[in-house]
């Protein structure tokens, strides 16, 4: 069987592993770059996605690792992008990955073929056939963009572009979002931006990164045996604790669950605002030249504006009919990963979850492989899962774009351990 990957990122290096480690070895990763990483490859390079260079970890050290390897004992409870490249780096070598890797190769169509198999045509101008094809290159390329971007007659941009703040000094900048790229944005514009405004159009969890001495996700998940009411109640409960209302810093007041959206992981915008380093903003109203208008009245002018608005999914090598799931509502995959109706496509790292994504594809890249060599195989109504399963998610998560691919971390990683095993 011969197997092919997009993308060398976490969830390609993990998706290689988990072929070869079960006697699938005629495997080929493409790679667009010139190096593994994927986002965190960091690059100053226009148009390459990558994190920004003061980007560390927001999930601890000890819940991102892989299974069975380690982060170094050395690095901090949030690793620097440098700190996780490396690592990427060293687990490609420990495992042997790179020989399967083609850099400097994109994919640029994929198209299925002869039934169950996939034809792929190459950046270099050639094509190759495969019997089954795995699609790991992220959902974090394809930004999506505000409708008043081309009103604003200032300098604008997508947060995906944006990869140090030291071209913001003495600028005023307005970022438009508080998930954790625009908090990421706001902080580190603030630190030389002459004044920096952030706007939030609906209420956001943000929360510290660590709790009683703990990074929070590893607290988070010693309740994770409760009742998820139950995990809801504690949780804003800790985080009044720790922070008090969010309306003592001029935020909107999140008015549903913490598990029933993804959180922004900030120890430092509350810092930030309370510091006066950044000021809140309702939703925009209105952009015209370089003056912003916001919903309760006030108008301000700003240099720039930071859009952290999130991203499209978005396969450029699929035709629009074969799959297009840029303005979907749900995305019906059988655990985030089997297609219903192409059984030789899988998607690794397609996923959003509360927590890292690295430990939830290393289990998927297994889940694959052992489909995919009999050892496992799915339940005959799988095709009727995917559906279903997409059903509950619109259901668990409010009805935001952001939230199509979400997922909650421990339950999830639990599911794909159960299924490899046989489990359904």
């Amino acid at each position: 069987m011969r197997i092919a990957i997009i993308g060398a990122g976490c969830s390609g290096l993990t998706a290689i592993k988990g072929l070869i480690e079960t006697g699938l070895e005629n495997v080929v990763c493409f790679e667009k770059s010139d190096r593994l990483g994927g986002n965190w490859a960091f690059s100053l390079e226009e148009g390459h996605s990558s994190v920004m260079e003061t980007t560390h970890l927001i999930s601890s050290k000890k819940m991102s690792q892989f299974s069975d390897f380690p982060m170094p004992a050395d690095y901090p409870d949030y690793p620097s992008h440098q700190q996780v490249l490396a690592y990427f780096e060293a687990y490609a070598q420990h495992f042997d990955l790179e020989k399967y890797i083609r850099y400097r190769t994109a994919v640029e169509r994929a198209e299925p073929v002869d039934g169950l198999r996939w034809r792929l045509s190459l950046s270099n101008g050639t094509e190759e056939v495969f019997d089954a094809l795995i699609v790991a290159n992220g959902h974090h390329s394809a930004p999506r963009h505000p409708e008043w971007k081309e009103a604003f007659r200032g300098r604008y941009m997508h947060a995906h572009a944006m990869k140090t703040a030291r071209d913001l000094a003495g600028l005023r900048v307005l970022v438009v979002g508080a998930g954790n790229s625009g908090c990421d944005c706001a902080v580190e514009a603030s630190r030389v931006a002459k004044q920096v405004d952030i706007s939030l159009r609906t209420p956001q969890y943000i929360v510290p990164k660590f709790f009683m001495g703990k990074p929070t996700d590893t607290f988070a998940a010693s309740m994770s045996w409760l009742p998820r009411s139950i995990q809801n109640v504690l949780q804003r409960l800790c985080l009044r604790i720790q922070i008090g209302r969010y309306r003592d810093y001029g935020l909107p007041e999140p008015n549903f669950s913490p598990t029933h959206a993804h959180p922004t992981i900030n120890s430092e915008l509350l810092e930030r605002i309370r510091h006066g380093k950044i000021r809140p903003r309702p939703a925009i109203a209105e952009v015209k030249e370089q003056t912003v208008s916001f919903v309760d009245g006030a108008k301000v002018s700003y240099d720039v504006i930071i859009a952290a608005t999130g991203y499209r999914i978005h396969f450029p090598f699929f035709r629009p009919e074969l799959i297009n799931w840029e303005d979907a509502t749900h995305i019906p995959l059988y655990l985030r990963v089997f297609h219903p109706h192409y059984p030789t496509l899988f998607f690794i790292g397609l996923v959003q979850p509360q927590g890292c994504i690295w430990p939830l594809s290393e289990m998927q890249a297994r889940l694959v492989a052992r489909v995919l060599t009999g050892r496992v195989s799915l339940p005959s109504n799988w095709t009727e899962l995917a559906y279903q399963e997409a059903d509950r998610i619109r259901k668990d998560f409010l009805p935001r774009p952001r939230h199509v691919l979400e997922v909650h971390f421990l339950p999830y990683l639990k599911a794909l351990q159960r299924a490899t095993e046989g489990r359904f």
